[in-house]
């Protein structure tokens, strides 16, 4: 796979809030300073936000095209994801993902399969693969009624 850019443009608005936008997508979004700190604003992603949020959605795409390579049949997937900030050595880092997917599967007899393809999917994240924080996983796999 050849390499490429993903281009991401950043308006400040005011006070601690900007705006970030991409040439390439429709929609802007607001961001800003966590209430955790001075200034910070509430109701509003914040890069910490944002981090979580690379790490859970790449997930999602690689367990998709995982999924599907594997033909594993479910009706159901969503994952939550808590990202850990924390202050080591006089700086402050995003320590830890956890990741906690919920998948929903058809047949009982594809339940160690499923797990197979939440785990592949897991190590095979090149969000996760290029940062250094710790990701994690528990999955809970439920069989559809």
């Amino acid at each position: 796979m050849e390499s490429h850019i993903y281009n991401v443009n950043l308006n400040w608005v005011a006070d601690r809030i900007g705006e970030v936008s991409s040439p390439e997508l429709l929609d802007t979004i607001d961001v800003a300073t966590p209430p955790q700190f001075p200034k910070g604003v509430d109701g509003v992603w914040s890069p910490e936000h944002f981090f979580t949020a690379a790490v859970n959605s790449c997930f999602m795409t690689t367990f998709l095209a995982v999924a599907e390579n594997s033909k594993l049949e479910f009706v159901r997937f969503n994952c939550h994801a808590e990202g850990k900030l924390e202050k080591q050595e006089g700086k402050y880092l995003m320590t830890e993902i956890v990741l906690l997917p919920e998948l929903t599967i058809i047949n009982e007899s594809d339940k160690e399969k499923a797990e197979r393809t939440l785990i592949k999917s897991e190590s095979a994240c090149l969000i996760s693969n290029s940062i250094k924080s710790k990701v994690s996983m528990s999955p809970k796999i439920i069989i559809a009624k």
